[in-house]
Parts: structure tokens; C-alpha cells; sequence
């Protein structure tokens, strides 16, 4: 059998396999996780530690078709403000339950649209959180910037805030493509906004991509991606579209016949992935590329790299709290988040608790399984020593769970004297691999799952 043929019987063309930002993966969480267990997990925190903090603001002027995150029209700052409260209410409670002398490693503000924040709020969470804990050495600071809702006087209540990263979800500058999944942003806007950052300070830059967008050709992509290699960002992820219209309704406006093939997926990924590497930029996992030098790049090196919600990161922090309605929570016991509802967080935290409406608490298979999915997310291996170093006691368990994907997928998945590696041939199908551990998609199927190519 031909590469591309026993590929394609793997399911990489028409296999749907999740992302695996998480193991358990988010679908699978439940109702028996909760606030109590959030402010249990807070207060096993050890003294001292490191933690980061991701905080979530839902709005967005207009809201883009392709776009899978949790999010809401505002058209006026009346419901902003009010959450923007909520969640300096939610912080306050979170400082009244946080071990001493924690420090903060990595904030990030995530949306929906941050930047659709006054500056004046912008200044009310910066005060709140300076509040919380002291920075760490080497903290990062960053925030999704939409370019069609910034302006000067964000950028310098921003800068002010201790902005160290700014990251800007390009998607794309085809205007026909953009058309296509309702939104609206020129190379010229973006270039502006990135002068503008730079000029302010902001020492990092990171980008998005998307690829198997409706109509979009190889040409297309390329000049995208050429155009976005001109700003010379820190870091590009190369995400694919997913397109699930039944359980995101705003995708009903993208026909689905206008969409790429999965075939054809594939070649846009390549495409884009070969102007990267060949502008110097390192391939990180999947999907994601780095400029020499990026902390991505030294983590990979030194075996720390990490796939989480925010995809690759370098985050030494063992904990991450989320902020939030929908926000998600790590804790070494499980994963923890909140109400995605604008109205239950917010009603949540004004009666004066934790807004925490499911999670999972991990078993020690869990933690087993979740350390060899992220080994081949971000290694393409199985490194036995440091998945058991993670896992101690589970050397039979470990043994038994990779002997059998490596006779699930003969010459792709290869034993080898300290766990298994996957093949460079392979590498295209490694989230189907990785669902081969996944204990929770095999008892229930496949739930927000995507297309098997590359990053797809």
C-alpha cells in the first residue's frame, strides 16, 4: 500500500478527531465538577508557586461567521461595563482564596474582543489584577487584538497595563474569502495596528492564519501568507477551519459546498507551511512556526513545550485560572469552567461565590493518557522516561497502551527503546494517533471534532 493510500485508510482525509487543547477534551467535562472543587483546587495551590491567568471577554462589535468561540454581539458599552465588574468582583473572590506569595507567570486576555474594552476599563482590570499577585520574573503579558477595534488611546492604556504581547488573528486578507465568513480587514489596517504596537513597545508579536476558508485557493493563501510575513511576527499558528453549522449556528452562513476538500485542505496547510520555513521560521507541533530564537522554539529544545487552550506555549505554570463566563480553569487535580452564559457567570459571582459550572477530576489514566497525547502533539514521540517521570508507578499501564497503537498503525507509530516515535510520513495523521489513547472519544464518539489534516 502506498504512503498517501494507508494515510488516507487511517482517515486522513475524512476522519473527525478533536484538537486535543485538553484531556480530557472540553465536551466531555460534567456537572460533578464544580465550585467547590475550584476553591478546593485554589486553596492546594503550594505556597510560592507560579500560576497564570486567562481572562475572557465575550463581545465583539460583529460577530464573524467562521469563529467557534464563545462570544456575543454588543452594540453599546452599557453590557461591557457591567461584565467588566463582574469581573473584578470575580477577582477580588479569587484573591481572598489564593495561597500566599503566588506570582503570576502568564496573563492572557482572551475573547470574543478584548480590545473592544475603553480604555478606562482596560486601566479597572489592569488595577484589579495588579492587585491579585506580583508578576513573576520573565512574566508575559498578552491580549487578541482585532484590528478594526483599536485605536491609539487602547494601545496606550494597553502599554501602560504592562501589554509584552500583542496577538492579532489575521485569518486572512483575501477580500472574496473574507466576504465569505463575514468580516471585513485589510493588509493596510493590520500594518497600521502593528506600527502602532511596536511604537508603543510591545516587544512580541504573534498571528493566525486560517486555512480551508470557503473559496480559497493555493494562490490565495500564499499571497496571505507572504503578506503576513512581511510584518515579521514573532510567532504564526496555521489554524484549519472547522466547520460544524449544526452546533454553531452562526456558521449556517458559510455553504458548505464552498468549502475546500479535505484533499485540498492539505495542500492549502503545505502551501502556507513552506513560505514559513522558508522565511527561517522553526515548525513548532502541528502547526505553529517561530522566529529563531522565540521561547517556543528553546521549550521544544528542552522538552517543556506545552499544547494548551492557547494552543503552544512555553508557560512554566503548573495552574491556570480562569476568568470569566466560559473561562477554563488547569489544576494538576482536573480542569474547571465556568458558566458559559454571560448571565449565570455574572449572576453566579454577584451572589457572592465562584461561577465554576463543570469540569473533570482527573484519575491517574487520565493523567497518563493526557501526558502521552500532549508528548505527541508536541514531540511527535512518546518519550517513556518523561511520560512516567509525570506518571510514576504506570510503567506496566504505559507499556501496554503504546504497544497497542503501535500495532494499530504498523510502520507509523515505531517502538523504540524509550517509548515510540512517530514517522516523518506519519506526522499528518498524529491526531488520529493521539484519539487511539483518548478513553473518552472511544466510549462516546466524536463530539466538536475536525477534519484529520494537518492542524486541521
Amino acid at each position: 500500500m502506498c504512503q498517501k493510500s494507508q494515510l488516507a485508510k487511517l482517515g486522513l482525509f475524512d476522519a473527525k478527531v478533536p484538537r486535543y487543547t485538553s484531556y480530557p477534551t472540553v465536551p466531555h467535562f460534567g456537572p460533578l465538577v464544580h465550585a467547590a472543587h475550584f476553591q478546593s483546587w485554589i486553596g492546594q495551590i503550594p505556597k510560592g508557586s507560579r500560576i497564570s491567568l486567562y481572562l475572557h471577554v465575550p463581545f465583539c462589535r460583529n460577530l464573524c461567521w467562521f469563529c467557534m468561540c464563545r462570544t456575543q454581539g454588543a452594540r453599546s458599552d452599557a453590557p461591557i461595563s457591567a461584565y467588566v465588574e463582574t469581573l473584578k468582583q470575580e477577582i477580588s473572590l479569587l484573591q481572598r482564596h489564593l495561597p500566599v506569595d503566588v506570582t503570576l507567570s502568564r496573563i492572557h486576555w482572551g475573547g470574543g474582543t478584548p480590545t473592544i474594552l475603553a480604555p478606562e476599563m482596560v486601566r479597572d482590570l489592569a488595577e484589579a489584577l495588579a492587585g491579585l499577585a506580583p508578576l513573576a520574573s520573565g512574566a508575559e503579558f498578552s491580549v487578541e487584538i482585532d484590528p478594526n477595534e483599536f485605536d491609539s488611546p487602547r494601545c496606550d492604556a494597553l502599554m501602560a497595563a504592562g501589554l509584552t504581547r500583542a496577538s492579532i488573528g489575521v485569518q486572512g486578507f483575501d477580500a472574496t474569502t473574507q466576504q465569505e465568513i463575514g468580516r471585513q480587514l485589510s493588509y493596510d489596517r493590520v500594518v497600521q495596528v502593528v506600527d502602532m504596537l511596536r511604537q508603543g513597545g510591545v516587544r512580541d508579536l504573534s498571528t493566525d492564519l486560517l486555512f480551508g476558508l470557503p473559496h480559497q485557493s493555493l494562490e490565495q493563501i500564499r499571497q496571505s501568507t507572504r503578506q503576513l510575513l512581511t510584518l515579521s511576527p514573532d510567532r504564526i499558528a496555521l489554524y484549519g477551519y472547522k466547520h460544524l453549522p449544526a452546533m454553531i449556528r452562526r456558521q449556517t452562513m458559510i455553504r458548505s459546498e464552498s468549502l475546500p476538500k479535505p484533499e485540498d485542505r492539505i495542500e492549502l496547510f503545505n502551501a502556507a507551511r513552506m513560505l514559513c520555513l522558508e522565511a527561517g521560521y522553526q515548525q513548532i507541533g502541528l502547526d505553529s512556526f517561530a522566529r529563531p530564537g522565540d521561547g517556543l522554539i528553546q521549550a521544544r529544545d528542552q522538552h517543556h513545550l506545552k499544547r494548551g487552550f492557547q494552543w503552544y506555549s512555553d508557560d512554566p505554570a503548573e495552574v491556570l485560572i480562569g476568568l470569566g463566563a466560559s473561562a477554563i480553569s488547569r489544576f494538576p487535580q482536573g480542569f474547571v469552567q465556568n458558566a458559559p452564559s454571560t448571565a449565570r457567570y455574572m449572576a453566579a459571582i454577584a451572589a457572592g461565590g465562584f461561577a465554576a459550572a463543570r469540569g473533570h477530576d482527573l484519575t491517574d489514566d487520565d493523567r497518563l493518557r493526557g501526558e502521552i497525547i500532549k508528548a505527541l502533539f508536541c514531540a511527535f514521540a512518546i518519550p517513556k522516561d518523561r511520560v512516567l517521570a509525570q506518571c510514576p508507578g504506570q510503567e506496566t499501564r504505559f507499556d501496554a497502551l503504546v504497544s497497542q497503537a503501535c500495532a494499530a498503525f504498523p510502520g507509523l507509530l515505531v517502538k523504540t527503546k524509550n517509548g515510540a516515535l512517530v514517522t516523518e510520513e506519519a506526522r499528518a495523521i498524529t491526531r488520529v494517533i493521539a484519539r487511539h489513547f483518548d478513553a473518552y472519544e472511544a466510549a462516546g464518539g466524536a463530539a466538536l471534532s475536525a477534519p484529520a489534516s494537518p492542524a486541521a
